[in-house]
């Protein structure tokens, strides 16, 4: 009995392991000539799920050529959208097609996509470390290096997913993603923006929203940033002073986006509020492009940022609800649309936790209000839109079912709340609540001709500071009482070279682009603001004044 005993256990480790030598030798082969049936295949786990791109290639047409044709059969190839012209070729336009599957549809003779580059010459002979590797050759001076191996798509270098931006300054704000060094070469592309091809790696990467939450020391600092005026590409410097600095070269986007990298390198604010018009829709063919140039400032930061639109934003590329999805999707965003039977795009709050981790209680509630764009009825309220009823309503209703939450009934501090719009309130044009030294009054507040009274909300649900942007040289704050101080209004001054500055009839010197400071302290309820500077007293707090104690709107 025990000597076949011992026999059956030597012959079953024996078969184990004759067993893991065949499905090792199975799996090599597999992995190199693809020996196994489809529907084995179809039943291994795809380390990278969805689709794989197979091939990539440039469609163009000319309106004098009729037989031309920029759209190729959809059954094999899906479109991208944009116009390699941005719509400006008088004749030419030109669109990237891509050839797109599922894994578990790879047919033997499938190519993956690992790598592609743009240039005049084979990269074997233009680039070191390529070695022997075969790249294919495309229009617009495209190359792929693709491959048939069997697991290529499960490779974290296949391309899974291509777009396209513009402008030599474009930058990549997506995780996974790289934008390629060389533009697409085009034939005749005239003044046109560069468009460059942008790449996804792997599957893509969920994006969380981020938590903020009041620091150790009790404060929260928010960085007001207000009308940066982006384009696509490097942008056209409107007003800038002085205006013989870095010897008359000015690119706008380039300028606007050092100050604001400087301002946020000094700072370190614990989030950055973009109160409308971050885009130039005019001089913004393309507004992702223009995006993603201010995301990428705050996502290489790990800065959360919220933000609200302007009467430009939409008048690019990307209407508001675009707009704003495609910032919702990005890293380090707060931004949200809001309730669809508010009327705008970008009506929300944001809940800033108190300081200790293991608490979901809110110190500071900051609401974001749509102030749209321009007047609905322009013989009878000429200038711009006003916050309507719905929004007064949801911003009542929503402070008022906050206050009775558990998250704001479990803080046993005193709680601040405050608010940001773009267009101001008909309120900031009294000129008596301007408080000195708080800024400068230097071109009228093009507020709504019709008043909605969104200031009266404001002070009922106790906030305590409103803050707009707009009118770019208004840098003042002014303090309404009724008949005793109840509301701050606030604004942060232009900070983009794209949008217009000027006024040196009445500002000494010109005006000089800035952004605005809030710092919360929870442990005596106060808030102090201030501003910085992109040029002269660059290094000092401007204007510094607390405009709350004790949870209480207080004067200078």
């Amino acid at each position: 009995m025990e000597v076949g005993s011992a026999t059956r256990v030597r012959t079953s480790i024996q078969l184990g392991a004759l067993t893991f030598i065949v499905f090792l030798l199975l799996f090599l082969l597999d992995n190199r000539f693809r020996v196994l049936p489809d529907a084995i295949h179809n039943a291994l786990p795809a380390h990278t799920p969805g689709l794989v791109i197979t091939d990539i290639t440039l469609a163009t047409c000319s309106s004098l050529n009729l037989l031309s044709s920029c759209r190729l059969d959809a059954q094999k190839w899906h479109r991208i959208e944009k116009d390699l012209y941005l719509n400006k070729g008088w004749l030419n336009h030109a669109y990237i097609h891509i050839e797109r599957k599922k894994e578990s549809e790879l047919a033997e003779t499938d190519r993956v996509i690992l790598d592609v580059k743009v240039g005049r010459l084979d990269p074997v002979t233009s680039e070191k470390g390529q070695g022997a590797e075969r790249w294919e050759s495309r229009s617009g001076g495209i190359w792929l290096k693709r491959t048939s191996k069997r697991h290529a798509s499960d490779s974290v270098k296949a391309i899974t997913a291509v777009d396209v931006l513009f402008g030599a300054d474009a930058v990549e704000a997506r995780p996974g993603w790289e934008i390629l060094d060389q533009p697409i070469l085009l034939s005749n592309p005239g003044d046109n923006q560069e468009a460059r091809l942008t790449v996804r790696r792997g599957p893509h990467v969920p994006i969380e929203r981020p938590t903020v939450r009041v620091n150790k020391d009790g404060k929260f600092k928010i960085m007001q940033v207000a009308d940066l005026h982006l384009s696509t590409g490097l942008g056209v410097c409107r007003d800038a002073e002085p205006a013989g600095h870095n010897g008359g070269k000015c690119d706008a986007d380039v300028r606007t986006l050092e100050f604001l990298g400087s301002v946020l390198d000094s700072e370190k604010p614990d989030l950055v509020v973009l109160s409308g018009d971050q885009v130039n829709g005019e001089t913004a063919q393309d507004a992702q492009s223009a995006v993603f140039k201010f995301a990428e400032m705050f996502i290489k930061r790990s800065i959360p940022f919220a933000t609200i639109f302007g009467n430009h934003d939409d008048e690019g590329s990307l209407d508001r609800l675009a707009l704003m999805q495609l910032t919702q999707s990005l890293p380090w965003s707060l931004s949200l649309p809001g309730p669809s039977s508010v009327e705008g795009v970008g009506n929300y709050y944001v809940e800033v936790l108190a300081r200790s981790k293991s608490t979901s209680h809110s110190a500071l509630t900051l609401y974001f209000l749509d102030t749209h764009g321009y007047s609905p009825d322009e013989r009878q309220f000429r200038g711009y839109d006003w916050i309507k009823k719905s929004q007064i309503d949801w911003f009542k209703s929503t402070a008022q079912n906050l206050k009775q939450s558990p998250a704001h009934q479990g803080y046993h501090h005193i709680r601040m709340n405050m608010a940001f719009i773009h267009i101001p309130l008909p309120e900031y044009r009294t000129q008596d609540d301007i408080v000195p030294g708080s800024g400068t009054f230097a071109e009228p507040p093009t507020a709504p001709g019709f008043n909605s009274y969104f200031k009266q909300a404001l002070v009922e649900e106790n906030v305590l500071a409103v803050s707009c942007g707009h009118d770019h040289v208004n840098d003042y704050c002014a303090l309404s009482k009724d008949p005793k101080p109840d509301l701050w209004m606030c604004y942060a001054g232009g900070s983009g070279f794209g949008g217009y500055g000027g006024y040196s009839h009445v500002i000494k010197g010109g005006y000089h682009r800035r952004v605005r400071l809030f710092e919360f302290d929870m442990d005596d309820a106060s808030i102090k603001t201030w501003k910085r500077l992109e040029y002269g007293e660059t290094d000092k707090r401007i204007d510094e004044m607390i405009i709350a104690q004790g949870g209480s709107v207080v004067a200078p």
